[in-house]
C-alpha cells in the first residue's frame, strides 16, 4: 500500500545503508523532531558494498595533517558509540607501517606520516627492518626497510560497528527501509526529490552516502565524481603458530610494472572464534566500470601476489588460501583528494539541498562523517575543516570533464 502524499516528505532522506548513510540517520534523529529515512538498495548490513568483510585498519596517523586531526576528532566519538551500544569496536592492538619511507601510496608516506605525529604530539616507535623482524616475526625483509608502531591503532569490527549505527537510528526514531532502490534523486532550490521503485519522495535535504553507486546519481545531472572503482581481494590464511602481540601491518614498496605493490595484513580478530589472519593487496589496478560488474571473486594474479609476499616474509603463516572474497574499493582519482565529502551546489541547481559523502578508505570516519553529514544537511554548515573534499565543478580536480 502505497503511503499518502503527507507522509511521503521527510525532513532528511539518507541515501545509503551503509555505515556513514546510518550514522548520519542516527546522528540527525538523535536531535529529535526531525522526520528522517533511510533507502538502501539491498538489505541492511549486506556484504555487496565497500564495507563488506569483517574488519577495517583503525589509525590515527595520516600524512595530511588537516585528516589526521580528523581521526583525532573521531575518537571520542567511536568511544560514545562504543558506550551508547555495551560493544567495543575498536581494537588496539597497533598499527605498524614499514618498508619504504619515502614512497608516495594512498595510504600516506611513513616519514612524513611520522613528521605529522610529531607536530600533533602522537607517540609512536620507530623501527628498523632488523627490529621488525626480530620482534614480529617477518623474515626477508630488505635492509634498508624501516617504519613505525602507533599503539593506539588497530582493528575496527565492521559488523559491529553497523550494527550499532543501525540499532541507534532506529532507536531515535529513524525510518529504515531496505531493498528500495533509488532510481533518481532530483534536487531544485526548495528541496529534492526522490523516485524509488516502489514510490516518490519529497526531502528538505538528501544525503548521498551510497558509495559505488553514487555516479548513478550524479551522472545523471552530468556531474559524476572522478573515481576509480575496484574489486579488492581479501586472503585468508590460517597459522602455522599463533602468537599473541601482531600489529595489523602495512608493507610501503616501490610500484611495480605490473602493480602497486603494497600489502597489508590483520592478526586474528579480538572478537572472532578463528585463529586466521586476512591479508590484501591495495592495488589499483583493472578499474571497474561499474559496481554491479563486481564478481565476488577474486582475479587469480592479484591473490598470488599476496600468498607469495606471505610466503617469501611471513613464515608463522600457511600461505596458501582457507578462503577468498572480495570488497569494493571506490577510490578518487586525485589521490590528494583522499575523499568527497560536501554539498552538491557547485554541481546542480538546488545542489546545496544535497550533502554527499563517499569514496575513499572512510569507516574509520564513521561517526564524524554521520555528524558531518547532519550538519551540513540539517545546518547548511559544519565546524569541521572537510576542504580538501568538497565537491567541485566540472574542469577542476574532483569532477569528471
Amino acid at each position: 500500500m502505497h503511503m499518502s502524499e503527507s507522509n511521503q516528505h521527510y525532513d532528511l532522506i539518507v541515501i545509503g545503508g551503509g555505515p556513514i548513510g546510518l550514522s548520519t540517520a542516527w546522528q540527525a534523529a538523535r536531535r529529535g523532531g526531525r522526520k528522517v529515512l533511510v533507502l538502501e538498495r539491498y538489505g541492511f548490513m549486506n556484504e555487496r558494498g565497500g564495507t563488506s568483510g569483517a574488519e577495517r585498519h583503525w589509525r590515527l596517523q595520516y600524512t595530511e595533517r588537516d585528516i589526521f586531526a580528523l581521526t583525532l576528532e573521531a575518537l571520542p566519538m567511536w568511544r560514545e558509540l562504543e558506550s551508547l551500544t555495551g560493544r567495543k569496536l575498536l581494537h588496539e592492538v597497533g598499527s605498524l607501517w614499514f618498508g619504504d619511507t619515502e614512497v608516495e601510496t594512498n595510504e600516506g608516506q611513513i616519514s612524513g606520516t611520522a613528521r605529522a605525529m610529531e607536530a600533533l604530539d602522537v607517540p609512536y616507535e620507530w623501527l628498523t627492518a632488523a627490529e621488525i623482524e626480530r620482534r614480529y616475526g617477518f623474515t626477508g625483509l630488505p635492509s634498508h626497510y624501516e617504519g613505525f608502531l602507533q599503539r593506539d591503532g588497530g582493528a575496527i569490527d565492521v559488523r559491529g560497528t553497523i550494527g550499532a549505527v543501525f540499532q541507534l537510528s532506529q532507536q531515535h526514531g529513524a525510518v529504515l527501509r531496505g531493498n528500495e532502490r533509488v532510481l533518481a534523486v532530483d534536487p531544485d532550490p526548495a528541496g529534492v526529490t526522490v523516485r524509488t521503485q516502489e514510490r516518490t519522495y519529497r526531502a528538505d535535504r538528501v544525503v548521498l552516502a551510497n558509495g559505488a553507486h553514487a555516479n548513478d546519481v550524479l551522472g545523471a545531472w552530468g556531474s559524476p565524481l572522478s573515481v576509480g572503482m575496484y574489486e579488492l581481494p581479501l586472503v585468508t590464511l590460517h597459522q602455522r603458530r599463533a602468537e599473541p602481540g601482531r600489529p595489523f601491518w602495512f608493507a610501503f614498496q616501490q610500484p611495480t610494472e605490473e602493480d602497486t605493490n603494497l600489502f597489508y595484513g590483520f592478526p586474528p580478530n579480538p572478537w572472532s572464534t578463528s585463529d586466521d589472519i586476512r591479508l590484501g593487496p591495495v592495488f589499483e589496478v583493472d578499474a571497474l566500470d561499474h559496481a554491479d560488474d563486481a564478481k565476488g571473486v577474486p582475479a587469480p594474479r592479484p591473490v598470488e601476489r599476496v600468498t607469495d609476499w606471505a610466503a617469501a616474509h611471513m613464515p608463522w603463516a600457511d600461505p596458501r588460501p582457507t578462503e577468498l572474497s572480495t570488497c569494493l574499493a571506490m577510490l578518487p582519482r586525485n589521490p590528494a583528494r583522499q575523499f568527497f565529502l560536501g554539498d552538491a551546489g557547485a554541481l546542480v541547481e538546488g545542489g546545496e539541498n544535497v550533502v554527499v559523502s563517499v569514496a575513499g578508505w572512510g569507516f574509520k570516519f564513521t561517526p564524524l562523517w554521520g555528524k558531518i553529514c547532519a550538519d551540513l544537511a540539517l545546518d547548511g554548515t559544519t565546524a569541521y575543516d572537510i576542504s580538501r573534499h568538497a565537491l567541485t565543478p566540472a574542469g577542476q580536480s574532483g569532477i569528471v570533464e
